[in-house]
C-alpha cells in the first residue's frame, strides 16, 4: 500500500486505500507496509485512521516507513501512537552511486547516519509507549548494487545498535532497487551475506525486488533458495518504473510447487476488482494467474488436449501421484475461482476438439467421435467468414443450422412411442410418418429401446437405404 500507491499516477484515496487493506487481510497478510506518513498528512490521518479506529486485526502488523533523518522518524513514531504491534522501517542507500554521486556521502558517514538513525528510532520507540511492540526494519537501498562487504559492515553497526531481540523483531531488507543483475546474481549475494552475517539467529533477512529486467519473480525465488525467509512485493506489481515483484505471482508458484504460501486467492476476481479500482490500471490479459485469457485455448490442438486431460484427470492425477497435471494448465482454474466452461473459446485457430467441448460443456451436447470432423469444418467456415472469435451461442445456432434443421432427402412426422410389456421384459413400439422426398411411409418397430425400435421400422421400409447404427448416447 506505500510502495505500489506512491507510483500511481493518481494516489488512491483513503476509501480506496481502506478498502484494499481489508483485501489484504483477507488475502492472509500478516504484515502490510501501509504508508510514508512523514511524507504527507493524508498517509499520516491514514495510519491513524487504522489504528484509532481499531481496524488492524489481531496478528497483523502494519508497517510504515522513513528515511533515517530525526524530524521524520519523530513524525513517524507519532503516527504510531497506540498502534497494537507494528513495523518502523527505516533505509539508507548503501550503494556507491547514491551514497556518494546522490548524498554526498563518505562510507563512514553513511554507518554513522544508520546508527544514528537506529537510536532516534529507539528513542521514539520509547517516547511513545511503544517499548516491545515495534519490530524494526531496516534496508540498505540498492543493496544489490552495493559492495557487499561494506553492506555487511553497515548492517552489523544497525543491528548491534538495535540491541538483542527476537528473530522477528529486526528485519534486515536487502533490495534490488533496480534490477541491474540477473536473478542468479542477486541470489549469490544473498547467499554471501547469509553466510557471512553474524546475527542470523536474531535476525529475518527479507527481499525486496523491482522488476525493471523483468525478472523479478525469478530473482526472489532464487535469493528465497539462497537464504532469505522474507519476501516485500505487491499486488500485481505496481511500484516504480516497471514495479516491484507481483507477490501474487510468488505466492501462487509456490502453491503450484506444494508450497503453502498461506494466502488465499481463491476468488482473483475480487483482487482484480479491488486493485483495478485503487489503481485505475487494468490487469494484463496475459498476467499469469489473474490474466483475463491465461487459462483460455484458441488452438485447436491446445483445445484437443485441455479436453482430454480433463476428461482424465483422475487418471492422470493417480499415474503421476500429484493433485493436479493437465496438459497446458499449470494450476487448476478453479484454485484462482475460474471456471472451466471458460477455458476454451472459438477462432479461426480452433480445431475440432475445442469445438466439441464448448457443445458438450455449454450445452450437454456430446456428438459422436466420427461426426466431430463435420462440425469442425461447418464452424470453421462461418468464422473464415465472418473473422474474429465465436461465443458459445453462435456455435450453438451453426449446429443446429448443419445438423439439427437442416433440410436433406429424409424427415419424420407424427412420433409415437408405446412400452410393450413382454415376459422378458419391457420392450419399445414406434410409429412414424417417413419421408424420402415426396414419398411418404407409415413405418412401426419394435426394439429392447427407442433407437432399436427406430431402426428395426426403417429396415422394413423398402425404399430406404440399409445402414447400420454404429454409435449413441443418451443424456
Amino acid at each position: 500500500l506505500r510502495d505500489g500507491n506512491q507510483a500511481l499516477p493518481a494516489p488512491m484515496s483513503p476509501a480506496q486505500k481502506l478498502e484494499y487493506f481489508k483485501m489484504l487481510v483477507k488475502l492472509g497478510f500478516k504484515e502490510i507496509e501501509v504508508s510514508f506518513p512523514a511524507a504527507s498528512q493524508d498517509d499520516f490521518d491514514f495510519v491513524r485512521m487504522l489504528i484509532d479506529s481499531r481496524i488492524i486485526p489481531p496478528g497483523v502488523r502494519i508497517s510504515v516507513l522513513t528515511q533515517a533523518r530525526e524530524e521524520l522518524i519523530v513524525r513517524t513514531l507519532e503516527a504510531l501512537k497506540g498502534v497494537p504491534e507494528a513495523i518502523l522501517h527505516i533505509y539508507l542507500a548503501s550503494s556507491d552511486l547514491h551514497r556518494k554521486f546522490v548524498f554526498g556521502m563518505s562510507r563512514e558517514e553513511a554507518i554513522a547516519r544508520s546508527v544514528q538513525a537506529t537510536a532516534w528510532g529507539k528513542r521514539e520507540i520509547e517516547r511513545q509507549g511503544l517499548t516491545g511492540k515495534i519490530g524494526y526494519e531496516f534496508s540498505p537501498e540498492e543493496f544489490t548494487d552495493s559492495d557487499l562487504g561494506f553492506a555487511l559492515e553497515l548492517s552489523h553497526a544497525v543491528k548491534e545498535e538495535w540491541g538483542k531481540c527476537a528473530k522477528g523483531d529486526f528485519i534486515l531488507n536487502l533490495p534490488a532497487t533496480v534490477e541491474r543483475r540477473p536473478p542468479n546474481q542477486y541470489a549469490d549475494m544473498i547467499e554471501s551475506f547469509c553466510n557471512s552475517y553474524r546475527y542470523g539467529s536474531e535476525t529475518t533477512i527479507s527481499l525486496h525486488a523491482h522488476n525493471d529486467q523483468g525478472c523479478a519473480v525469478a530473482a526472489s525465488e532464487l535469493a528465497l533458495l539462497a537464504g532469505a525467509e522474507r519476501v516485500e512485493g505487491t499486488i500485481f506489481g505496481h511500484g516504480e518504473r516497471t514495479g516491484n515483484l507481483d507477490i501474487s505471482v510468488l505466492a501462487l508458484n509456490l502453491y503450484t510447487r506444494g508450497i503453502d504460501p498461506g494466502l488465499d486467492f481463491s476468488d482473483m476476481n475480487e483482487v482484480v476488482r479491488v486493485v483495478e479500482n485503487a489503481s485505475g490500471i487494468e490487469v494484463h490479459p496475459r498476467h499469469p494467474y489473474a490474466g483475463e485469457l491465461v487459462f483460455t485455448a484458441f488452438s485447436g490442438s491446445h483445445q484437443d488436449a485441455i479436453r482430454k486431460g480433463l476428461d482424465k484427470c483422475g487418471e492422470i492425477s493417480d499415474f503421476y501421484q500429484q493433485g493436479w497435471k493437465i496438459p497446458y494448465l499449470h494450476i487448476d482454474p478453479a484454485d484462482v475461482g475460474r471456471e472451466y466452461s471458460k477455458l476454451i473459446r472459438i477462432n479461426s485457430q480452433s480445431g475440432k476438439g475445442g469445438i466439441v467441448y464448448v457443445l458438450e460443456k455449454e450445452f450437454d451436447i456430446c456428438p459422436p467421435k466420427a461426426m466431430h470432423p463435420d462440425i469442425g469444418r461447418e464452424v470453421q467456415k462461418f468464422v473464415d467468414k465472418t473473422g474474429g472469435e465465436l461465443n458459445a451461442g453462435q456455435l450453438l445456432d451453426i449446429f443446429r443450422e448443419s445438423f439439427v434443421n437442416k433440410v436433406g432427402p429424409y424427415s419424420m412426422s407424427d412420433f409415437t412411442r408405446d412400452i410393450l410389456s413382454h415376459e422378458n421384459g419391457d420392450r419399445i413400439a414406434v410409429g412414424f410418418k417417413w419421408f424420402i422426398g415426396d414419398k411418404c411411409y407409415e413405418l412401426k418397430g419394435e426394439g429392447n429401446g427407442p433407437l432399436s425400435a427406430f431402426k428395426h421400422a426403417l429396415d422394413l421400409c423398402p425404399d430406404m437405404m440399409k445402414f447400420e447404427l454404429a454409435d449413441f448416447s443418451e443424456k
